[in-house]
């Protein structure tokens, strides 16, 4: 029994000494810090709203304990820090001295955050500090970087700003959209622009809309989180982060004509909703050379409209990344992807509903009759059966459908002649990469794989108005590839 206390004592005062040499400060010359990053780097942050908070790690590596004598900002004007819960002064004459001491083997948290005035600028602005640590052994720093991007900010207590006329987003400066914008007259969205939309806000028109962009200057709807989920994980690959872009056309309203050319909108709820309360005389659309892309419920949708969709990429949706209810729809050179939740990160913020990509409801008694062309596109996905066709007798379903890819087991319209269809016993890819790997760096890429059956098998006739992909390649002078893309090496 003695030697089993005096076992226990030894341990005691060893542990005792243990913690007197972590607690001792070190005067060591070659003793210092070390950091979980030496450079905290913030994407784009919007002037005059404000950063997230992100967190420095730094370490006291040594048995003994350092004092740090003074922790500040080198300029003090853009960050914000935050030290084991003490904020920093902003102003670096007067920066706190710290009389931080971190025990051997421990360490502290930093926190910071960037707070950049306008920039009279309508391209980013490079923004750079340093964070001083100073030690009786010398000075060490961690780089702070950012960019501060001016917006033209949209937000009012009312929870929506409301234009009763013509309205015009420009592409001077991108629009941080806070809550909601209705527009009563014709809604003009310039090409290059972008709207960065906050958690919940959305876009109503209830007039005409013209949203032309340019291969190189698109029109962009996105969420307003410019950082990241995780280092590899832009929150922008979340879905779910807005709500979406509705026109809605009355009957009391002139019939409305929509545009949209070179559209990029990803990460809402949902994508595109355009409804007519006309079953006449319908609302026309053409949605070509664009990509909407997760969405948390719909991609687009589609209710007593007349639509041409060419060229586009529609893809990774919860719900239907395409639905049409009443109305001639015609959809060319068009890839439906439908490969919502095919990651091993949780991004986005629903579960995927068990429904086909795209669903055609022609059953309405109330509504326009629903038509549809599809010609020379890919509609797939994860899911067994990926097209819908709700019509009561199928057999005599007016619609061309020729030169595409079709994962379906229920299309028997008679003009559905010149397809390929899926088949269990398929064992080639269509697409590059269907999964998201964040560990790899690798996202969803839907232009065609090199052995894809949507290669080679479009209509040539059809191909002639669309003689270049959304990217540009040509179809010229080879047999059209089924899609958005042309397949190039």
């Amino acid at each position: 029994m003695r030697k089993y206390s005096i076992g226990i004592l030894l341990l005691c005062f060893l542990g005792l000494l243990a913690g007197c040499q972590a607690d001792r400060i070190t005067d060591d010359p070659t003793c210092r810090l070390a950091f979980s990053k030496d450079t905290v780097l913030f994407d784009t942050v919007f002037t005059t709203i404000g950063s997230s908070t992100q967190t420095l790690m730094v370490v006291n590596p040594n048995k003994n304990a350092l004092r740090i004598e003074r922790i500040g900002l080198a300029n003090g004007r853009y960050f914000r820090v935050n030290v084991n819960g003490e904020p920093l002064d902003g102003d670096s004459s007067t920066s706190q001295e710290a009389a931080v001491t971190i025990a051997g083997g421990d360490s502290i948290f930093v926190f910071i955050r960037a707070t950049i005035d306008p920039q009279d600028s309508n391209s980013p602005v490079f923004i750079r500090d340093t964070l001083l640590f100073g030690l009786p052994q010398g000075i060490q720093q961690v780089i702070l970087e950012a960019y501060g991007q001016d917006v033209v900010l949209i937000r009012t207590v009312k929870k929506r700003t409301e234009y009763a006329r013509d309205f015009v987003f420009k592409h001077d400066k991108p629009y941080l959209i806070y809550d909601s914008v209705l527009v009563g007259g014709k809604m003009t969205i310039e090409a290059g622009a972008t709207l960065y939309m906050h958690q919940g806000a959305a876009v109503f028109a209830l007039g005409d809309v013209e949203a032309v962009g340019t291969m190189s200057q698109p029109v962009t709807l996105r969420g307003d989180r410019l950082d990241r989920l995780f280092d590899s994980v832009p929150y922008r690959y979340a879905a779910g982060m807005w709500d979406g872009l509705y026109l809605l056309n009355y009957k009391d309203a002139p019939r409305a004509a929509y545009a949209f050319d070179y559209l990029h909108c990803e990460g809402g709820n949902i994508g595109l909703y355009c409804y007519s309360e006309r079953t006449q005389d319908l609302p026309s659309l053409t949605l070509s050379n664009s990509r909407l892309h997760n969405h948390a419920l719909y991609g687009v949708v589609l209710q007593n409209t007349d639509a041409t969709i060419a060229n586009t990429e529609i893809s990774n949706c919860a719900s239907y990344c395409l639905y049409l209810d009443g109305g001639e729809f015609d959809i060319v050179h068009t890839t439906i992807a439908s490969y919502f939740g095919a990651t091993n990160v949780n991004i986005q913020s629903t579960q995927k509903e068990d429904v086909a990509g795209v669903y055609i409801n022609n059953l309405s008694k109330t509504g326009a009759a629903t038509h549809v062309n599809v010609r020379n596109s890919i509609i797939t996905g994860s899911r067994r059966n990926q097209l819908v066709l709700a019509t009561p007798l199928p057999q005599y379903y007016a619609g061309a459908w020729y030169g595409n890819y079709l994962k379906t087991d229920s299309l028997t319209i008679p003009h559905a002649h010149d397809n390929v269809y899926w088949s269990e016993e398929d064992t080639v890819e269509v697409f590059r990469n269907t999964y998201y790997k964040y560990k790899e760096y690798r996202y969803y890429d839907f232009r065609l794989d090199s052995l894809s059956p949507a290669r080679g098998i479009g209509d040539s006739i059809t191909a002639l108005s669309y003689p270049f992909d959304r990217n540009g390649i040509s179809r010229e002078h080879v047999r059209p590839d089924a899609g958005c893309y042309q397949y190039t090496e």
